[in-house]
């Protein structure tokens, strides 16, 4: 079933991870997927990837937090097939781990840039060509900490509330236009940045079994639990659905 036929996404942060399992499943459901992300190689590979299953993508370097260069891309992405219906902006980093009164300004502001001002600046220059496309679809990344706290990387939950909240309020803005606006909330996913993440505090074996013992179901998560909700987020499936929080979190946030 082509659940997203004939819908051009742009996905950001499309090489690893989320982004990539994501660009994957939109093409398989018959979108063309623009790949976007500053690792060129793993990029090129999900295009490759996608291509030799049948599907259709193409890559763009970007980096969100430069908006010269994500208004040229949204450009060239429109130029190269005609329109653009969904934008994926999965692109974030997770930042340095220490406490409020710890943090430096400069590391306040290099978190923000990637995960707050890149939604910004690709909504915003997504916007002209949903609006020509005469409806779209937009998913913002948030995370389970975009909505609880957990005493640790306080420059990440704040990005993703804030995540959370421009997505509700682009919603309201943008719904008479028919352009919907969802934000996605995963737990903890077995992904590069969370490896990372876990491996900084010792063992990433016991370190997994940690982050899965905080999850109702009893496991982490993997990448595809995010790009079919995603996925859904895309299609008309959702037509009726923006301004809303999709959290898929084995429960986590349930407790």
């Amino acid at each position: 079933m082509k659940r997203v036929k004939n819908k051009v996404a742009v996905v950001t942060g499309a090489a690893l991870g989320i982004g990539r399992a994501t660009a994957i499943r939109l093409a398989e459901e018959g979108a063309r997927v623009a790949i976007t992300d500053v690792l060129d190689i793993p990029g090129a590979a999900v295009v490759a990837e996608i291509k030799k299953a049948g599907g259709d993508a193409a890559f763009w370097h970007l980096d969100v937090s430069k908006e010269a260069e994500v208004k040229r891309v949204m450009s060239e992405v429109a130029a190269k097939w005609g329109k653009i219906d969904v934008l994926v902006n999965n692109a974030g980093i997770s930042g340095v781990n220490k406490p409020t009164d710890q943090l430096t300004e400069q590391e306040w502001d290099a978190l923000m840039a990637v995960n707050v001002k890149g939604v910004f600046f690709c909504t915003k220059h997504a916007i002209p060509w949903l609006r020509k496309a005469g409806a779209g679809s937009i998913i913002n990344l948030s995370s389970i900490y975009g909505i609880i706290g957990a005493g640790d990387v306080p420059a990440y939950h704040a990005s993703k509330g804030a995540v959370a909240e421009m997505s509700k309020n682009d919603a309201i803005t943008y719904a008479k236009e028919k352009i919907r606006v969802n934000s996605v909330h995963p737990g903890f996913i077995w992904t590069p940045m969370v490896k990372n993440f876990a491996e900084s505090s010792g063992s990433a074996d016991e370190a997994r079994k940690a982050l899965a013992a905080l999850h109702p179901l009893g496991h982490i998560g993997e990448p595809d639990d995010i790009a079919w909700g995603i996925v859904y987020l895309a299609s008309d499936e959702s037509k009726f659905v923006t301004g809303s929080e999709l959290v898929i979190d084995g429960g986590y946030t349930a407790r």
